[in-house]
């Protein structure tokens, strides 16, 4: 009978995580992870929290518990990783992150935080890199990405530099960003335990603004300034790293540096590349046939393997090789033409402008959308909604273009949201 208990915890907990847009399937493997994660009581307790941030009051509400009882427990799962501890003006609240981008990457960001790291580094790359579905699910379903490419900035040429938007420039985001913290990177530190690493730093990714400030309150990153994010940001330049974060233009959460063996983004695009499960930048590296000579820096430099070499079709060299790009492959990162010592590559715009999201609510109700869980947003009863996070979520949906809105009607069935779309047939009241 404890058995069937300790199951049923956790399969709630599942249940609770798959809400989100960005869920988990649950398999014996997602089991045993949430089982090193959490306790079976805080399993039992997390899987009745709401989607949207909430107090400790609320969280108190739900689970029956005196206030000081319910925050000496999110407190505990804060300082884990767990959830995040956020300041939003005058009041505190917390939120569950989904596990991707969230409490996976949290877990081994700090070293000795109490976790079996080693453990759970395998079952994390049984999860992710062996099996499929889950890494499948989060970055290839539907048509908005949760991550984007930024452009490596030092390539931009003097026509592509004045297409080039601020939200495009990692150096914006480190710039603007209310808070900066640096933490240990979960890809590589994975890889580490199943002795599979490169020789790329550990101690390299960022995150930003508020997520930052609940890492940095917690021990799991360190505070940096913005000249040493933008330090830590050349050194990843340097070494051909790409900048890979958030999908959206406004309050960015993280930007992570990648590699091409470790990243759990990069290998996707190698793995589902068909598929697109990242949103690239909106350039393309094109090939000068007069400057390129065929000598492969730009291939092997490639993190997704879009570059590659073909005859040059000179009969006077008829060995001569000349670089070839795979667009529908490409992320136009730039790290091609950084390398090229010949002027072979520069970058030119995409025929078509890629679209990002402008903030973190109108990234999650598209995504809520394009995989059928936005009634999950509107709808959690999981606890009681304030008027100010329905605003925001359906504010959201009215910016979204007509076809969405009608995709979302059709989820919701509701009569109040059809009203405020404007459907055919609705009357204001």
């Amino acid at each position: 009978m404890s058995h069937i208990t300790l199951r049923q915890s956790y399969k709630r907990l599942s249940d609770r995580l798959n809400l989100f847009p960005q869920g988990a399937p649950p398999t014996e493997l997602l089991f045993r992870i949430l089982q090193l994660l959490f306790t079976q009581e805080e399993a039992a307790l997390v899987a009745l929290l709401p989607l949207r941030p909430f107090t400790a009051t609320a969280a108190a509400r739900n689970w029956k518990q005196p206030v000081a009882q319910a925050l000496a427990t999110l407190e505990n799962l804060a300082s884990r990783g767990m959830l995040l501890d956020l300041e939003l003006g005058q009041e505190r609240f917390f939120v569950l992150p989904p596990p991707m981008a969230g409490f996976f990457e949290f877990s081994m960001m700090r070293v000795g935080n109490g976790y079996d790291q080693k453990l759970l580094a395998e079952l994390y790359y049984q999860y992710l890199n062996v099996e499929e579905d889950f890494v499948k699910d989060l970055l290839c379903r539907g048509e908005t990405r949760m991550g984007r490419v930024f452009v490596n900035e030092s390539v931009l040429g003097a026509g592509t530099t004045l297409q080039v938007m601020d939200y495009e420039r990692a150096t914006e985001v480190i710039r603007t960003a209310s808070r900066i913290g640096v933490g240990t990177c979960y890809c590589r530190h994975k890889m580490e335990h199943v002795h599979k690493a490169c020789g790329n730093p550990l101690d390299i990714c960022m995150t930003f603004n508020s997520t930052a400030g609940s890492l940095i309150k917690h021990g799991i990153a360190r505070q940096v300034d913005v000249q040493e994010g933008m330090n830590l940001l050349q050194e990843s330049l340097g070494r051909n790293l790409v900048q890979f974060g958030e999908n959206v233009r406004e309050q960015v959460a993280f930007i992570c540096n990648c590699c091409g063996c470790c990243c759990e983004a990069l290998l996707a695009a190698k793995r589902f590349a068909l598929l697109s499960p990242i949103a690239t930048t909106n350039f393309l590296p094109e090939v000068d046939r007069g400057n390129c000579n065929g000598c492969g820096q730009c291939v092997e430099a490639c993190p997704v393997e879009a570059m590659g070499l073909v005859s040059a079709g000179d009969p006077r060299q008829p060995k001569r090789k000349q670089a070839k790009l795979q667009q529908d492959l490409c992320l136009g990162c730039g790290v091609c033409v950084r390398v090229c010592t010949r002027n072979g590559l520069s970058l030119r715009s995409r025929a078509k402008r890629v679209i990002t999201p402008v903030t973190t609510a109108h990234r999650t109700v598209l995504m809520a959308i394009e995989r059928g869980k936005l009634q999950n947003l509107i709808f959690d009863n999981q606890a009681h909604w304030n008027h100010r996070a329905m605003a925001a979520i359906l504010g959201a949906v009215l910016k979204l273009p007509p076809v969405k809105q009608i995709m979302a009607s059709r989820q919701m069935k509701s009569i109040y949201l059809d009203r405020l779309l404007g459907s055919p047939g609705s009357h204001p009241e």
